[in-house]
């Protein structure tokens, strides 16, 4: 059983990244399951710290990334997940490669959501652990500035 409110289509999600940060860091979704959002971040001169590991901030942007996708997934067009606050414990240095972060629902209700990300190597070792937690507020259009 699926708790997407939203039809499924991979070359669409990655499309509406375009020409944003995520698109910048080189992250891509991989996969969406019944319960899971899945995607992948490459381990380059885009997402490392001067001494050549992932640099945690783009850990915790991947994480946030997923997280939220898979929140609006969740919502109808007149609502929208928008972070609150994200934690996460760095467990593993990586320096090159690729990571693969997956989002998992730990509540999603009427007005919060909290998603698990896990964030792995190539090896499926645990690299990073975040928790975000999405607020569900009314979609307003976009303003002119």
């Amino acid at each position: 059983m699926s708790i997407w409110r939203h039809a499924i289509d991979l070359d669409r999600i990655n499309a509406w990244n375009g020409g944003t940060l995520v698109e910048h860091l080189g992250m891509r979704v991989t996969e969406v399951g019944g319960d899971f959002v899945r995607g992948t971040m490459p381990v380059d001169a885009r997402t490392r710290q001067p001494f050549g590991l992932l640099h945690g901030g783009a850990s915790v942007a991947f994480a946030e990334s997923l997280g939220s996708l898979a929140g609006n997934l969740c919502l109808g067009p007149s609502e929208m997940a928008v972070g609150l606050d994200i934690n996460a414990n760095h467990v593993r240095a990586v320096s090159h490669g690729t990571v693969t972060g997956t989002a998992r629902p730990l509540h999603v209700g009427r007005s919060t959501q909290v998603w698990e990300i896990r964030v792995e190597d190539e090896h499926a070792r645990l690299v990073c652990i975040a928790r975000l937690t999405l607020a569900v507020v009314p979609r307003e259009p976009p303003r002119a500035i």
